[in-house]
This record gives C-alpha cells, structure tokens and sequence, in this order.
C-alpha cells in the first residue's frame, strides 16, 4: 500500500551549531566530548522540545542481522525496477514492497523495533513498509498521510548513512537534521510526525553539521502504528 504524502519545499539552511548529544558512541562521528552527535537544529529550544519525540539510536542492528534483512529482501526488490517519478512526486529514484511475514532472525529484530518504538497496547500497521532509494535517489520534504499513519514512525537504516532533514510546516525556520548511521533505528513521535515535514537528502546535499556524509544505496525498513 503506498502512502499519500504531502510535499512542501523551502529553502535548505546550513545546520547551527545547536545539538543533542547521543548516549551511544558510532565510530567515525563527528563527536562533541566523546559522544556522537546525531540530532542538530536550529535552535536549543527547539531541541529540548523534541528531544523525546525524535530519536537516532546508532549500531540498532548488527552487521548479521542486517545480511539476515538484505537476504529475506533483495529477491523481491531486485525484480523491480528503480522508479523516478514517484506517483505523488515524493520520492526519487527508488522501489518498494510490503512484507507481512519474515523469518525467525528478521521477526526478532522487528520484535525489537516494536518493543522500543511503541507502546505496549499500541496498534501497528501489519505490513512492514520497505523503500529502496538508488545512489542516485532522494525523499523531498513530505508528511506521512494521516489517514493510514499513527503518532509514530520507526525505521532501520540499510547499506549507508544518510542525513533527514525535519523542517517545521507553519514555521521553516525551525528545523533539525538527524545523521542516520547505517544499522541505526530512527523515531519520530508526536509533533515531529505531525507537525514536521522529513525528507533524505540525495548524494551530492548530504551533509550533517558541515561534514559531508556520503550516501550510497538506501535501504529503510519502516514500522508504523496506525491511526488512534
């Protein structure tokens, strides 16, 4: 099931050197006092305000379990062919599919997903949604449809970094850039699900809190709750 979204653009601003500090180390992160800095915005405030509602969780996944992901993935995938013009003009260069069923080791890691992303008695939408986004491919600024998305949306990062970039709908000057790591879990809740537009930044835009971050094929497995 694809998901309408809507798309809104504005301008792109270089990050502030405003952050949040990770509890996890990543190798090779820029870092402030030894710690990984995932999550910059444009202003403290702003930070404090959503710094329960966004998260970057780095080294979620290990390098097997990813293989074990990639593996149950790739037939489906690879019989489809990358698309660049997406139907709502969200998404550039990509593919995707639904899974409702994985094997043992993939269902654990989803398990694991759920159990930290969600809460208990929360209802989730059954298939797990699955974008595959080309070297060459980028997600525009969008709003995950409420109509089928619930206050929360979690996904694993596959194969590369990348940077998403959340910017305020009635107010562009308040944003936040998110370094996603490869084997990292990314959430969002709440305001920054309702109230932000998200987008990845293709290859040659890919840069968090002035470092470059080369991205190279993207592979997201999201979970969603539905709508309460």
């Amino acid at each position: 099931m694809r998901l309408p979204v809507a798309v809104v653009t504005y301008l792109v601003r270089r990050p502030l050197v405003c952050f949040r500090r990770s509890l996890c180390a990543a190798n090779g992160r820029p870092a402030v006092g030894g710690e990984p800095v995932l999550v910059v915005g444009s202003n403290p405030g702003l930070l404090r305000r959503l710094g329960s509602q966004v998260e970057v969780r780095p080294g979620f996944i290990t390098e097997e379990e990813e293989a074990a992901l990639l593996k149950e993935l790739e037939p489906g995938l690879k019989r489809k062919r990358y698309e660049f013009d997406h139907w709502d003009n969200a998404i550039h260069g990509y593919r995707e599919t639904e899974r409702a069923t994985w094997g043992p080791a993939c269902a654990a890691v989803l398990n694991r997903v759920r159990s930290v992303a969600f809460p208990p008695d929360s209802a989730l939408l059954g298939p797990v949604h699955v974008l595959d986004l080309d070297k060459k491919g980028y997600i525009k600024p969008h709003v995950d449809s409420v109509k089928f998305c619930g206050s929360t949306i979690a996904g694993l990062s596959l194969l590369s970094d990348s940077v998403m970039r959340l910017v305020k709908q009635d107010c562009p000057d308040e944003w936040l850039d998110l370094l996603l790591p490869q084997f990292s879990l990314y959430i969002m809740r709440d305001e920054a699900r309702y109230q932000f537009t998200h987008e990845i930044f293709r290859d040659e835009e890919s840069v968090f809190n002035g470092q470059r971050v080369p991205r190279q094929r993207r592979i997201s497995v999201i979970c969603r709750n539905l709508p309460s």
